[in-house]
């Protein structure tokens, strides 16, 4: 069962068995907005970037996105970039997964963010979400819908942390300006 999370909302990465989710996969998708013009309505493609900065004690120690497929230690992987989106309500656009048992113990946190590398704003975007899926089954978990409209070219997903030997995740839905995962470092750090 899906739970559709609210900004803020933490759920635990527990199973119901009380065994330990081992492999998620966050997914991003989303869909270029409409925009009204003198010949009518037009669609222009969006590329929106998806990545994963994974911490250990609140410093960065790699990242995983569209030029690092893969994290240093190999637990975290990016499936590939999109560069038009078009899922929408449906699939991944782009997606990140997580091998939870391999990610060394030093890493306490992974922040996902999404951003616009391309400079266009959330308001050019529409249906745009991450959601959280058990990658051993393929069942989604959890939703978040990204709000849209705004003038910010970023915003901070959500992020997954450990609590003890367990992990969770958080929907962060922060908005932010920025073209990369490293000029998102200011609107990061406070989540940490």
């Amino acid at each position: 069962m899906t739970v559709n999370m609210t900004k803020g909302q933490a759920i635990s990465l527990q199973k119901n068995d009380g065994g330990s989710l081992t492999a998620v996969r966050m997914g991003l998708g989303w869909q270029a907005a409409p925009r009204r013009g003198l010949f009518g309505s037009r669609t222009r493609e969006i590329d929106l970037d998806a990545s994963a900065v994974l911490f250990a004690d609140k410093q960065p120690v790699d990242v995983v996105f569209f030029r690092h497929l893969v994290s240093d230690d190999g637990s975290v992987r990016h499936t590939g970039d999109n560069l038009v989106g078009g899922v929408g309500q449906g699939g991944d656009d782009e997606a990140i997964l997580v091998d939870l048992a391999r990610v060394p113990v030093h890493i306490d946190q992974i922040v996902f963010t999404v951003n616009s590398f391309t400079g266009q704003t959330f308001q050019e975007v529409q249906n745009a979400f991450c959601r959280l899926v058990d990658e051993t089954n393929g069942q989604e978990l959890a939703r978040y819908t990204l709000a849209g409209g705004g003038a910010y070219t970023a915003q901070i997903m959500a992020k997954v942390h450990r609590t003890g030997a367990n992990w969770t995740m958080t929907a962060l839905g922060t908005p932010a300006n920025g073209r990369t995962f490293q000029d998102l470092m200011p609107a990061i750090l406070p989540h940490l």
